[in-house]
């Protein structure tokens, strides 16, 4: 709804954030066939409005993605407490699905449209031995992984740039090119961590650049191979698709005057953040700023 019009009388609309282990769905969106997250939040948020409640969210994640800050809205006759909201909508979740705030909002509030920025990461464990833990939450490469390398690569993604060879073929957007504003690669003890935040992403294609900075990261390719696909606009010159269990979206930056909960920057077990109160949007705009 475009800013300044108002929803009609009786009609409420509230955001909420929201956690999901993502290995037990077919991914975000709707389906008839499989389980998916959008349908598990709106069967819990309709129980506690006493009415059908329909669901937009920040991003639509694929089947396996986990999310620790998706946000969504919706509207509804139902006048709750955002406490209520909560505490019933989680009330009626499976346990891999959780509501983190309810707040409502106004009708120019839309979590997909009005979004400026989303951030992921996608979280690798390096070690010679396979996990036992947290293998549907992670991906596990066996081969040594040289961070200053896949770093030096990544400088060749920033910028707003056709985005065309980490495109999937199924993607259904009008325009391939996309403005990144930052991707930040380290270390953790074993886990080597990929940030990237950007204003939108193409269908896979946060997996597709990962799967592509692995293959730099073991010596395989040199870091201004990057380079040299992304100007080739060609998918079938990239490499194969990272695995969608390390995928996670963590971040979702909104115009301030909206004033929603910052989230901590998960999962929780990396151990990185931005630091005390640093916000992701300053991070943007210094990362602009030096480029």
């Amino acid at each position: 709804m475009p800013e300044g019009e108002s929803l009609p009388p009786g009609i409420f609309r509230y955001a909420a954030g929201i956690e999901y282990d993502g290995a037990g769905y077919c991914g975000w969106q709707r389906q008839h066939h499989c389980a998916s997250v959008q349908q598990q939040l709106e069967g819990a948020l309709s129980s506690v409005a006493a009415e059908s409640v329909t669901v937009s969210c920040a991003g639509r994640t694929d089947t396996g993605v986990h999310a620790t800050a998706q946000v969504i809205h919706f509207d509804t006759v139902a006048r709750r407490s955002e406490d209520n909201w909560l505490r019933g909508c989680n009330a009626n979740l499976p346990w891999d699905v959780r509501c983190l705030w309810v707040r409502e909002v106004s009708a120019g509030f839309h979590a997909r449209f009005g979004a400026l920025a989303r951030t992921y990461r996608y979280i690798v464990l390096n070690t010679k031995s396979r996990p036992a833990l947290l293998r549907r939450n992670l991906t596990w490469e066996k081969q040594s992984l040289s961070v200053p390398v896949m770093c030096e690569a990544a400088a060749f993604l920033l910028g707003e740039q056709d985005f065309s060879s980490f495109r999937a073929a199924g993607c259904q957007s009008s325009t391939s090119r996309r403005d990144v504003f930052y991707m930040d690669i380290f270390r953790v003890n074993e886990m080597v961590v990929f940030e990237i935040c950007a204003n939108a992403f193409l269908l896979h294609m946060v997996r597709n650049i990962v799967g592509a900075l692995l293959c730099v990261g073991r010596g395989e390719r040199p870091p201004c191979w990057l380079g040299e696909l992304l100007a080739a606009h060609d998918r079938t010159q990239a490499p194969a698709t990272a695995p969608a269990s390390g995928l996670y979206l963590v971040g979702v930056d909104y115009p301030a005057a909206f004033d929603l909960p910052v989230p901590k920057p998960g999962p929780s077990f990396v151990g990185r953040g931005f630091g005390g109160g640093y916000d992701r949007w300053d991070k943007i705009q210094a990362w602009q700023r030096k480029a």
